[in-house]
């Protein structure tokens, strides 16, 4: 028997102020509450209603023969909870039919499977309990962030006991194979995959409205033709996009809520295709072969790898810089910084920073909110700036009371962890990867011994206060740093220069 899985991905970050716009080292409420509700409240009443209520028509009509999965992040059900809760009640009111599915992924649409596996857990831990509390569904399948993968986060989370992930059909990696059935994991073979067919997918994504494309106009009898082509050993087809492909990509005019209200009659009518969620194309299928997978893929671009993100230097500072903070802020446990912590995270913000060209350049134009890919290099690294300061204040705050031998100790882990970290940028085969991996956990879990130990306790300073002088001397506005880049030709330096002057009388 052929399936057909319909995936939506639905992800919204938070986006941040302008630097321009707040006093860094006093106003330290990063993200933009305006632009954020306006954001989502347009794109929940041009796409996700509208979309949302076709999705429930078309249940209602077709019941059991027609069913669809969501990837919803965290971040996205947060802002429809404060901008948009009619929003979430329609997704729910679709869980409520039994025929929607939901994935698993990272809380804030992180790349951390790509730094920390201890966090990557935790991070996909806190998703679970999400969806478990707005869908009442506890995720079996699983999809990384950007569908990013690589063996060794297919193996992690096969740990986490996900029994099926969703992946790109990358077509270097499958070179003549098919994308179009199951394979497993080189490390866990209990790890089944499931592959985007991007070709399928990005027709409707991504040239539905292009009228040069030689298959305009595409229609829903057009589109189901094209499964009949398929050969019987084609198992299961995977079409995965962003759900605002229905509205805000492809725009209402272009007949694109038209083409989703039909599309299912035409497969039933047409095909021997039936729909299918991934749970149930797990448990129908078995995988026909391993898949190896080295270094990382994602269904981005036509490189189909991690460049959208981490393909320059400025993405890769800011990358760096972010994760250099983890390990203080899982000491502190102050839920605001927290918060902040967890929606810096989101790859968008690495994803504005891009500086790819071409045809893959306006796709990135299309989504950044900032005039450059440097503004949004600087505007970030400033308020990263500022939080790392934030950070930084609140983790000397927590003083350890115990001998030196054990500072030494916890100072000697962390500087381990450190070193294998450096080792893993290097190009590494599989097999000298996997070590350094294990070497990294082994330390950590020595470390978590150590300070989780009686004999090692934090308190917080006392901080004493100095008696007010009579006279007190103007306070010095703070200076804001932000960072220069020259052109894209002679690489990403940094300097520094002073934003605002110092306004003594003379």
């Amino acid at each position: 028997m052929q399936h057909i899985c319909l995936y939506f991905q639905v992800h919204q970050p938070f986006r941040l102020k302008r630097y321009r716009f707040f006093n860094i080292g006093e106003d330290h409420h990063y993200f933009d509450d305006f632009e954020n509700k306006l954001h989502m409240q347009r794109i929940a009443y041009d796409s996700y209603l509208a979309a949302n209520k076709i999705l429930l028509d078309l249940i209602k009509k077709h019941k059991d023969k027609f069913k669809v999965s969501f990837s919803i992040t965290g971040t996205a059900i947060e802002q429809m909870e404060l901008y948009a809760p009619e929003v979430l009640n329609s997704f729910k009111e679709l869980a409520n039919t039994g025929n929607i599915e939901f994935l698993a992924e990272t809380y804030a649409h992180s790349l951390i499977s790509m730094y920390d596996k201890e966090d990557f857990k935790l991070q996909v831990k806190e998703h679970l309990s999400l969806i478990k509390k707005h869908f009442k569904q506890t995720p079996k399948v699983f999809r990384n962030t950007e569908l990013i993968y690589d063996n060794l986060i297919g193996e992690s989370v096969a740990e986490m006991g996900f029994k099926a992930m969703i992946t790109e059909g990358a077509k270097h990696i499958l070179g003549w194979k098919s994308p179009n059935v199951l394979y497993y994991n080189v490390l866990k073979p209990e790890l089944k995959l499931i592959l985007k067919n991007y070709k399928l997918s990005d027709d409707i994504a991504f040239r539905f409205s292009n009228e040069s494309w030689d298959e305009y106009p595409l229609t829903a009898d057009k589109y189901a033709s094209w499964f009949n082509d398929l050969d019987e050993k084609e198992e299961v087809v995977n079409l995965f996009m962003d759900y605002e492909t229905f509205g805000e990509h492809q725009k209402s005019e272009t007949g694109i809520f038209e083409f989703l209200k039909a599309l299912p009659d035409e497969i039933i009518k047409q095909t021997k295709f039936k729909f299918a969620t991934p749970s149930e194309v797990t448990q129908k299928h078995e995988p026909v072969a391993s898949m190896n997978v080295p270094y990382a893929i994602s269904w981005a671009d036509e490189e189909r790898d991690l460049t959208a993100w981490l393909g320059n230097e400025m993405q890769k500072e800011a990358f760096n810089k972010l994760y250099a903070l983890s390990e203080k802020i899982k000491l502190i446990k102050q839920a605001d910084l927290q918060n902040i912590w967890r929606h810096l995270q989101s790859s968008d913000h690495f994803y504005y920073m891009s500086t790819k060209i071409l045809s893959d350049g306006l796709v990135h134009d299309y989504f950044n909110p900032y005039q450059s890919p440097y503004d949004a290099f600087i505007n970030y690294m400033n308020v990263l700036s500022d939080f790392a300061d934030l950070v930084n204040d609140a983790y000397e705050n927590l003083i350890p009371v115990e001998p030196k031998e054990i500072l030494q100790k916890i100072k000697d882990y962390e500087a381990k962890i450190q070193n294998l970290y450096k080792a893993l940028k290097k190009p590494l085969m599989i097999e000298k990867a996997k070590p350094i991996f294990a070497a990294i956990e082994k330390t950590k879990e020595e470390m978590k011994v150590l300070t989780s130990s009686k004999k090692v306790k934090t308190v917080k300073k006392t901080i004493t206060k100095k008696p007010v002088a009579k006279k007190t001397a103007a306070k010095k506005p703070r200076t804001t740093t932000t960072k220069k880049v020259p052109s894209a030709k002679k690489g990403v330096t940094k300097k520094t220069s002073e934003t605002q002057k110092n306004t003594k009388k003379k």
